[in-house]
């Protein structure tokens, strides 16, 4: 069982949920949380450690521990430019895996998208299949990949397009069928538990995991 658990974008909607869970459950001895603020509470199992994510010294010193989770992400919108969504979608989880990689962290477990692929031609979704391209690349013993569709939860900025799909997609999402299935909104609290739960059983591999709302596809066998 893996002692201690390192996250990134802790902040974040699904990265929040996970330093809860994690601390919650008894699986780590540690969590390791890579913040650029300190988080609003303490616990006797949570390490916050504020980091700058473009000094490389930094993360070789603090890097170190078993399970690394990157939850970190952003839009055009708030980043304000393509570059500057890459600066943090692509750059710090590919910056950090490296590090990680070299530092003998055995598992990787980044949140991506449903649709991601580095030949897409949506920016969007091109810049998170190039991500999770460079960190498959990295080899880590083991890598989960979660995919999940429109994400529901209590965001701390919520944007008025967020708020019209919180009332549209609950309904659309039921006739979502069949191969259609994986495009439903999934729970970030889901996500986050489930990040957990994989990661204390550790497979090796690289592993793709799907969210169908109350369902949930691991697929242990990478496609693009």
């Amino acid at each position: 069982m893996p002692g201690t658990a390192i996250v990134i974008g802790a902040t974040g909607l699904v990265g929040s949920l996970l330093v809860q869970d994690l601390l919650e459950n008894s699986g780590y001895e540690k969590v390791k949380a890579l913040v650029r603020k300190p988080l609003p509470f303490r616990d006797g199992k949570l390490e916050q450690i504020v980091v700058d994510f473009t000094d490389e010294a930094a993360l070789q010193s603090v890097l170190h521990g078993d399970v690394l989770f990157c939850c970190i992400g952003t839009t055009i919108k708030k980043a304000g430019s393509e570059e500057a969504f890459i600066a943090v979608d692509y750059a710090i989880p590919v910056r950090c895996g490296t590090i990680a990689r070299k530092n003998g962290i055995r598992q990787f477990h980044l949140v991506s998208s449903i649709g991601a692929q580095a030949s897409s031609k949506n920016f969007y979704l091109r810049t998170k299949g190039r991500t999770e391209a460079a960190l498959r690349a990295l080899e880590f013993p083991a890598m989960f990949i979660y995919q999940p569709s429109f994400l529901i939860g209590n965001r701390k900025e919520m944007r008025f397009g967020e708020q019209v799909a919180l009332w549209v997609m609950p309904v659309f999402g039921c006739l979502l069928r069949g191969r259609w299935a994986k495009y439903r909104p999934a729970k970030a609290e889901d996500v986050a538990k489930k990040m957990r739960e994989l990661s204390e059983k550790g497979e090796p591999g690289v592993h793709y995991v799907l969210f169908h709302q109350a369902k949930t596809t691991h697929n242990p066998h990478p496609g693009e």
